[in-house]
């Protein structure tokens, strides 16, 4: 029997907030005639149009077009196992890393794996607060740590890449940064493998500091003012929050905090307010988040 080609797999990096889900929501429902399975952190934030989903269930979602889309288990090995055991095997495997994950780490597992080949990092940079987290004495290394082992630099949350921008990346990659959104762009370095065929991933990565993981559950409804107001005084040191916030008569709202930076769309939610947030254990502790934001009391 023919041996199957190695299947191309590359990882998506950044840090928290950057837009990561954002390209891959592109990359799904681009017209490039691939097979990509992609593997994320949860489904969350991933939106696919009603027109591409062919069907759910608690961990995959299959598409029209021929995308997978899965969640990422604790094991990664496990989860790269499914994938190649799948039939027809995808196209190409493209892998979500969390904010505070060593994209590097993760790539690793293309050269323990035979029938992985060594598809590069994609590292998205925030745009917004990419100079104030490179600056921070506690994140700064680890900021920069996804954009030394990155193969393509992706810069959002902007139309422009601006001079100061550039010299610090510039500072820490050879790699010429583009425009994420220019999704067109991406796709076709990615898929179409532009990227080197030789490149290998770095072995070595900097230590980074530890994370505090909060969650909130409840289904106490709030309005809009209440929320704005508690969203003023959320813990300096809790960097990234989403999740859904249940308001009254079947509405409520999307929310994405990254740093100081809030986004809230209205949307309909009947289901309760879950909120997960991320922050720098040594700043941030659960009980600053329980005082903050405190628990439904029991009934």
């Amino acid at each position: 029997m023919t041996r199957q080609t190695a299947l191309p797999m590359t990882v998506i990096g950044g840090y928290l907030g950057a837009g990561k889900t954002t390209l891959i929501n592109q990359l799904l429902a681009a017209p490039h005639g691939r097979r990509l399975m992609v593997m994320v952190n949860d489904f969350g934030a991933i939106n696919i149009d009603a027109k591409l989903l062919q069907s759910a269930d608690e961990d995959t979602l299959t598409l029209t077009n021929g995308c997978v889309c899965c969640t990422m288990g604790a094991d990664l090995f496990m989860a790269i196992g499914d994938v190649l055991d799948r039939s027809p095997r995808p196209d190409h495997l493209i892998v979500e890393a969390s904010g505070i994950a060593d994209p590097q780490k993760i790539a690793n597992a293309a050269l323990t794996e035979p029938d992985l080949s060594y598809g590069g990092i994609v590292s998205v940079v925030d745009a917004k607060n990419f100079a104030s987290l490179q600056d921070d004495p506690q994140i700064g290394a680890q900021i920069e740590s996804q954009i030394t082992c990155a193969d393509l630099l992706l810069v959002s949350k902007t139309n422009e890449i601006t001079a100061d921008l550039a010299q610090r990346l510039a500072a820490l990659s050879p790699r010429d940064p583009l425009l994420a959104k220019d999704s067109a762009t991406f796709a076709d370095l990615l898929l179409r493998e532009v990227l080197p065929p030789d490149l290998e991933p770095a072995t070595a990565s900097p230590s980074h500091p530890g994370y505090l993981r909060w969650s909130h559950t409840s289904r106490a409804p709030m309005t809009e003012a209440d929320l704005r107001e508690r969203l003023r005084n959320r813990p300096r040191a809790l960097y990234r929050i989403k999740g859904f916030v249940q308001g009254n008569a079947g509405r409520g709202w999307l929310l994405h905090c990254v740093g100081r930076q809030v986004s809230l769309e209205p949307i309909a939610q009947d289901s309760g307010t879950r909120l997960v947030g991320i922050g720098l254990a040594t700043q941030i502790s659960a009980k600053t988040c329980e005082a903050w934001w405190p628990s439904a009391p029991s009934n």
